[in-house]
């Protein structure tokens, strides 16, 4: 038979189409004609079902792939909280001021203004005098202007004649009672007027930098813990600076809740030195008993 030009055409067209059905073949059994890699099993991480042995882990194709599910990372364990001091004996001349008095009953006509407020600068210039003075003269105490200028704040808002519905007098809210042990009773000679400018702000300066002494002797802060296997133990001069960095120990915890002598002497400002140890050793993990005092006492600070 002679083999013409039809022949020749018939022939190719027969060699294409056995190369396509070849093509189609192996794209059916999931090989990659050019380089052989398999496909990316991104349908296991998106369903979570695992192939059994022998199957394909592959996905029906699809217009748009879609991304890989990523595993939720573990939650971190929760850090144990920080285990609260030992206490110490403290041994001050004369006795601790007395504890505060509880409210007036309700209804009562207060806060009240016995005169007329002094103007902000003075109460600012009698605030950083007060700081400036140091009643402890046997002790490194210092007392930062910008605590009591916040303490100030918070009490009274620099409000020099009020009088609160608890008795609190003038810009440090000094309790009458406060007031006779710091004058009478306490380890510093003094006769302040509670109820002038100078007087008022002087007594809380005293009463901040008794609470200062009182919580770094009792709680040792700068003393490392003593080794049991030492006896006895060596002597330590508690460290009384008021540093807002101690506060920030602990990255889980606010600053205003961690503890640190600055936070402990302002709660005892408001509660009581006695209401802040009871706290501390009652065995939980809460520090304070007023947190939300200290929260704003802390943020007052940064405007000074």
């Amino acid at each position: 038979m002679r083999f013409t030009r039809t022949h020749a055409v018939v022939g190719s067209f027969t060699v294409v189409a056995a190369v396509l059905a070849a093509t189609v073949v192996m794209l059916e059994r999931g090989d990659d004609p050019t380089t052989g890699a398999e496909p990316r099993p991104s349908a296991v991480f998106e369903t979570g079902a695992l192939p059994t042995p022998g199957e394909s882990a592959e996905a029906e194709p699809s217009a748009s792939p879609s991304p890989s599910v990523k595993p939720s990372p573990s939650k971190s364990p929760k850090p144990k909280p920080k285990p609260k001091p030992s206490p110490k004996k403290v041994d001050l001349p004369g006795p601790p001021p007395p504890a505060p008095k509880p409210s007036p009953p309700a209804g009562a006509k207060c806060p009240i203004h016995k005169g007329t407020d002094a103007p902000m600068a003075d109460v600012e210039a009698a605030l950083e005098a007060a700081a400036a003075r140091r009643f402890w003269t046997v002790s490194q105490v210092t007392l930062p202007a910008k605590v009591i200028k916040a303490v100030a704040m918070q009490e009274s808002g620099w409000q020099s004649t009020i009088v609160a519905c608890d008795g609190g007098i003038g810009t440090m809210q000094v309790m009458p009672s406060t007031a006779t042990w710091l004058n009478d009773d306490s380890p510093f000679t003094l006769d302040e007027d509670v109820n002038t400018l100078k007087g008022n702000t002087m007594l809380g300066s005293a009463y901040l930098q008794w609470l200062i002494r009182y919580f770094g002797m009792k709680y040792g802060f700068g003393c490392e813990e003593p080794d049991p296997d030492v006896s006895p133990a060596p002597a330590c001069t508690p460290d009384y600076t008021l540093r807002e960095d101690d506060c920030r120990q602990d990255p889980a915890v606010a600053d205003s809740k961690e503890w640190c002598l600055l936070n402990a002497v302002i709660a005892a400002y408001n509660f009581g030195q006695g209401a802040v140890d009871k706290e501390i050793l009652d065995g939980d993990a809460v520090w304070y008993p007023n947190a939300t005092y200290v929260l704003n006492v802390r943020a007052l600070m940064e405007r000074y």
